[in-house]
């Protein structure tokens, strides 16, 4: 099994990333909190690796820290939450927004993670609740966004993680114009979760 993965990266998206370890190219899956954190394409990055197998399939899933990883594979010990799921869960909700939804029975706010539904989210605080000892948690960070005219790399990116997260392109679109039109903040992550929690 492929715990750790090195090397330099290929190329990112925002819930998929190709490593170069040694000449040999690895399709990862990331989270949106991952991919937030990468360097540019070309530089060295170094993940946290959960080996996925089918009887069909061999799907590798990455994670800059940790706690990440931990939390995910706690998401996936929950009965109807598979890895792709729990990619959706993890990039929906910062992670220690996450942590403080699931420790306090939070339910309308898992709900709004698309793709989880009620019953979903219900098992996710009823199996995980008291299995979240030695994970973070805290306020979730503040959300800004960032306006200009057209559309750039970013925020092209925003709408690319929506589209994956099962949003229609046209109201993802419409969010993430929306999103950006208060604070003229850069940065990926804060615009992707303004962006999200307009599009619901």
């Amino acid at each position: 099994m492929i715990a750790f993965l090195r090397g330099k990266l290929l190329e990112k998206h925002p819930n998929q990333i190709i490593v170069d370890t040694a000449g040999v190219g690895y399709d990862v899956v990331i989270p949106i909190s991952t991919f937030s954190a990468l360097p540019d394409a070309g530089a060295e990055v170094a993940l946290r690796i959960h080996t996925h197998v089918r009887e069909d399939a061999l799907a590798l899933f990455g994670f800059l820290t940790s706690e990440e990883k931990a939390l995910f594979e706690k998401l996936i010990s929950v009965s109807g939450i598979g890895p792709t799921l729990a990619i959706k869960v993890l990039s929906g909700l910062a992670t220690a927004a996450l942590i403080d939804a699931i420790r306090g029975g939070q339910v309308e706010q898992l709900v709004r993670i698309p793709g989880v539904g009620k019953k979903t989210a219900e098992r996710m605080v009823l199996e995980l609740r008291d299995k979240m000892e030695g994970l973070g948690g805290g306020a979730p960070p503040a959300v800004s966004s960032r306006a200009e005219p057209a559309m750039s790399d970013i925020e092209q990116d925003v709408l690319s993680a929506l589209i994956n997260l099962g949003c229609q392109r046209a109201p993802a679109e419409a969010a993430v114009r929306k999103a950006r039109s208060g604070d003229p903040t850069t940065d990926f992550e804060p615009l992707f979760r303004r962006a999200l929690n307009l599009v619901r």
